[in-house]
């Protein structure tokens, strides 16, 4: 069920009112008698009806606690009303600010020393203020869904962006926030030295934010203005490892499901960083996750955790790399072994042997195609006798931003039309064809697109491939035998998404290279 409806069945059976987003925001919202820890944790938004009676939009009738709270701090009775969890998410972040209590004097006075004094940061980065900003950006983050936040300082000031699929979003830096405390309570929360400025340091934390539980990769870099920091949300409870949530089309859904059932061999996941690579991976593990196959995996970061799954990190510092793991898990009897990335020659000869005895390996390569990722592995020295015999398939793939179901624009194209936006005619559509394209709402903070979907491209290695196979292999000859024997490219799947309304034309062309 979606959240719309499921808040519709909650009203149902309880009796009580519904409200939707539209009401929400046009209702007089009382929130600034509220503390915003308090609403964003209760889920719940209070406001005042018309005829001066007081009122409070909750997600769980029968949790009284929220209720309580506002009949104290109103000093009266409070009507319940039912509004679903991503409205009443949508209102909050449109409604409520940060908690503006950082204090200025205390930013000023420690300004002149915090470069010098260590111990003057580390007080300043504990403080309730900074403590609080850290808290709010972590808490706005999840409200938007966002993958990461960019802190960044400049000469005019600290910037803050947050990614929400896919693309960056400007978000109000917190008020009065010294940079140097605000770069400190991150490296403090992740298990950083502050006191090391001058290099780049990666840490994690695991945190609880807003009744969830997440973890938090963090990057720092020293730049010119100060240290910048880029925050990676993995929430604990991304339970969507299913391949019906990857975007598989009809037809690459049980091929994918045919090539997990293979007792050995190799199987290869190209694409850019941020296409969704790790997600596939962790996707195709959790399939393969029985208590009659022993897994192991190597990786850099580890960013899902699955239970009965062996999962090692990369720490290059001890000598700990993707090829010095992959020669001791050949000594495991591992049934299935993921390996984070091929980067070099030595990796990727260990992992052909691996698959070559008697292990199903899976891994990513950074390659444009799926295509492309045989003359890739031959430019790492892979033999190409060997490559016929172990590699099963490779799959390309993209993530293009979905439509948002609220608010997206039902279009008949016309004549005129694909005569003034040559998108139409470069992806194949015709007048009379119905197309859908974004239009905003608060839903989707105005940008027409909510989530985000894979688009695919599976190459299998048929004896038509294979014979392709050679020491000076190019990639074009693969792709154009692949089409042949009935592969549906990226740019045709990501097509088909776009006649189907999952996505928009502009996005197709924005993620593809269809027409380059």
């Amino acid at each position: 069920m979606s959240a719309n409806d499921f808040a519709d069945e909650v009203a149902r059976f309880h009796g009580i009112a519904r409200m939707s987003l539209a009401q929400l925001m046009e209702a007089s919202a009382i929130v600034g008698r509220f503390s915003p820890r308090f609403l964003r944790e209760m889920m719940v938004f209070p406001y005042e009806t018309a005829d001066g009676r007081y009122g409070i939009a909750v997600t769980d009738p029968n949790d009284g606690a929220p209720v309580r709270a506002a009949e104290i701090v109103l000093g009266g009775p409070v009507a319940i009303t039912v509004a679903s969890f991503e409205d009443i998410a949508t209102v909050l972040a449109a409604r409520v600010g940060g908690d503006d209590l950082a204090l200025p004097e205390v930013a000023d006075a420690a300004s002149a020393h915090a470069d010098n004094d260590i111990e003057n940061l580390r007080d300043l980065a504990s403080g309730a203020p900074i403590v609080r900003a850290v808290n709010d950006l972590l808490e706005k983050a999840m409200e938007l869904r966002a993958s990461d936040i960019h802190i960044e300082p400049f000469r005019n000031g600290l910037v803050v962006r947050m990614r929400v699929d896919g693309l960056l979003r400007a978000v109000a830096a917190p008020a009065g926030a010294l940079p140097q405390a605000l770069i400190s309570r991150i490296k403090i929360l992740s298990g950083l030295n502050i006191s090391e400025r001058r290099l780049p340091q990666d840490g994690a934390a695991r945190l609880r934010v807003a009744r969830s539980e997440i973890d938090i990769r963090v990057a720092t870099m020293p730049t010119q203005h100060g240290e910048s920091a880029v925050v990676r949300l993995l929430p604990r409870d991304r339970g969507l490892l299913e391949f019906a949530k990857l975007g598989l089309s009809d037809k690459d859904e049980p091929r994918m499901q045919r090539l997990l059932s293979l007792p050995h061999g190799m199987i290869i996941i190209t694409g850019p960083t941020g296409s969704g690579k790790t997600t596939t991976l962790a996707t195709m593990l959790s399939i393969l996750n029985e208590p009659t196959r022993k897994i192991l995996t190597i990786e850099d970061p580890v960013e899902y955790e699955l239970n009965g799954v062996n999962q090692s990190q990369v720490k290059p510092s001890i000598g700990l790399t993707f090829a010095t793991a992959l020669r001791a898990f050949v000594r495991q009897d591992p049934d299935v072994i993921m390996v984070g990335e091929i980067r070099d020659s030595e990796t990727a000869n260990i992992a052909i042997h691996a698959a070559l005895t008697g292990h199903l390996v899976l891994t990513t390569l950074h390659t444009e195609t799926a295509a492309a990722a045989l003359p890739r592995l031959l430019d790492l020295g892979v033999e190409g006798f060997l490559l016929k015999s172990t590699l099963r398939a490779t799959i390309a793939q993209r993530l293009v931003r979905i439509l948002c179901d609220r608010c997206k624009v039902r279009k008949k194209l016309k004549a005129e039309d694909i005569a003034e936006d040559p998108r139409f005619s470069v992806l194949g559509f015709r007048a009379g064809d119905t197309i859908f394209e974004p239009h905003g709402c608060d839903r989707c903070g105005g940008t027409g697109y909510r989530g985000r979907s894979g688009i695919f491209e599976i190459i299998e290695m048929t004896s038509g491939v294979r014979d392709l196979i050679t020491e000076h292999t190019d990639s074009e000859v693969i792709q154009r035998a692949a089409v042949k024997a009935g592969m549906a490219s990226m740019i045709d799947d990501a097509i088909a998404k776009c006649r189907m309304g999952v996505t928009s034309a502009a996005e197709v062309l924005r993620v593809t290279t269809v027409g380059a």
